[in-house]
């Protein structure tokens, strides 16, 4: 579970960065490099990434949108 709840998070934080990356405004050099890094540990969880997701299309959400309350319904 615990493994999950971090890639879970790590998941929402990707896709702030993203997003604020699509924004105008000039480069955004901290966000590109926090992106790049957060992707990496990202593929550290492939298992936990892959329930998320699976999890997300199921209840048809976006995976910002899922909680810890959503996580232990998994389980």
């Amino acid at each position: 579970m615990e493994f999950i709840s971090e890639a879970l998070e790590l998941l929402k934080r990707q896709t702030v960065l993203e997003n604020r990356m699509r924004q105008a405004g000039g480069i955004r050099v901290i966000e590109e490099r926090e992106l790049y890094a957060v992707r990496e540990r990202v593929q550290h969880y492939p298992q936990a990434v892959a329930a998320i997701l699976n999890m997300a299309s199921n209840l048809h959400r976006p995976v910002d949108t899922l909680s810890s309350a959503d996580l232990r319904n998994l389980s």
